[in-house]
């Protein structure tokens, strides 16, 4: 049992947050929240990774609730149908073991192996009923967690889906040249790229089966839910880099908002945690903003109609689950054993990884 206990609004915790990580507005105005399937959704999601073969059986009863990969999606998609919400908590923890089989790729030099299940998973994404059964593991796994969600919402909302994650496959294939050739992108370039390998898109569009609605491109290209839901993302993103500083400066990682800066702005390493705080809050306060007009705008959706009363119902599930993603990914940067490379053997190598799974000794 980690330290929120389920189905509760409290913002109490026992867990310490270094002052430099500290984010006061977080704490106070933005309550924390879990799903109530949370219980069950952790459990079934550990099984789900031993049945798929995605964690040898060891790490999972060591590491598994540790990592708290439940937690964090459970704090975000409040509302979700038991369904969803096991769907989505499932895909999470496969994104969470590729990127970990993606960053061993890397590591140990097996650009080979790296393009061929890049291939795969893309052929896999448009056809995931024919990769159900396949021998990797990573390739069958996400078939099943795909086709999964591409069950609750019509073909196309599918389709928007396997388009944004197609981007994101490629994106994490030009962090494997980056990284492999020891190029680190330039602010710029890191923050556009880092939309993908991130997924902003991909969390944003599991808001909608969450939410029980498929929402219109004129609804979800609206500026203020547009503005809300990136300002969101980026400070998942932005957050995590500044807490994964340590980590990916200790594995020789380039792709880091706080590397770029020190790499092309001429920044110290304190100026850069300086300036990537600066960034996450400036996140937090332009949400606010952003979310008043986003509130808004689900109020004039609601125009007396049948569908625009399901449409205003529809915007606002989001906007409160994009609030609720700022609580649950601060406490889950914090209670992750995938943060804490000091208490690490080995400050380059993740302990629950498996090394040995995939070849190596």
């Amino acid at each position: 049992m980690h330290a929120f206990p389920p189905s509760t609004t409290s913002t109490a915790t026992a867990v310490a947050v270094p002052p430099s990580l500290s984010l006061p507005v977080i704490e106070a105005a933005f309550p924390r929240q879990l799903h109530p399937y949370w219980p069950r959704l952790q459990e079934t999601t550990r099984a789900w990774l031993l049945e798929k073969r995605l964690m040898p059986a060891d790490k999972v009863a060591e590491y598994a609730d540790g990592l708290c990969y439940t937690d964090l999606m459970a704090g975000y998609y409040i509302g979700a149908p038991d369904k969803v919400m096991q769907a989505i908590a499932d895909y999470s923890a496969w994104f969470f073991v590729w990127d970990d089989r993606h960053d061993r790729d890397i590591v140990h030099r097996r650009p080979a192996a790296w393009r061929r299940l890049k291939e795969l998973l893309h052929t896999a994404l448009d056809s995931p009923q024919h990769h159900q059964c396949h021998e990797d593991p990573l390739v069958a796994g996400f078939a099943d967690s795909v086709l999964r969600l591409y069950s609750f919402l019509p073909r196309t909302w599918n389709a928007r889906f396997a388009r944004h994650f197609h981007a994101v496959i490629e994106a994490y294939d030009r962090e494997f040249r980056n990284r492999t050739e020891g190029t680190v992108p330039t602010v710029e370039e890191y923050l556009a790229l880092r939309r993908l390998t991130f997924a902003h898109r991909i969390w944003t569009d599991l808001l909608e089966p969450s939410a029980g609605c498929e929402l219109p491109d004129w609804v979800r290209g609206h500026p203020a839910f547009r503005r809300a839901a990136l300002l969101s993302q980026e400070f998942a993103a932005w957050y995590n880099d500044l807490c994964s500083l340590p980590k990916e400066i200790a594995g020789d990682e380039v792709h880091n908002l706080g590397i770029s800066l020190i790499t092309h702005e001429g920044l110290s390493l304190e100026e850069a945690i300086t300036e990537v705080r600066r960034r996450v809050e400036n996140c937090i306060t332009e949400f606010l903003i952003a979310e008043k007009d986003a509130v808004r705008f689900a109020d004039d959706l609601a125009d007396g109609t049948r569908q625009g009363k399901e449409l205003s119902v529809a915007v606002r599930s989001c906007l409160a689950n994009m609030r609720n993603w700022f609580s649950s990914v601060y406490w889950f940067h914090h209670e992750s054993g995938r943060y804490m490379v000091d208490s690490w053997d080995d400050r380059s190598t993740p302990p629950y990884v498996n090394n040995e799974a995939a070849g190596e000794k």
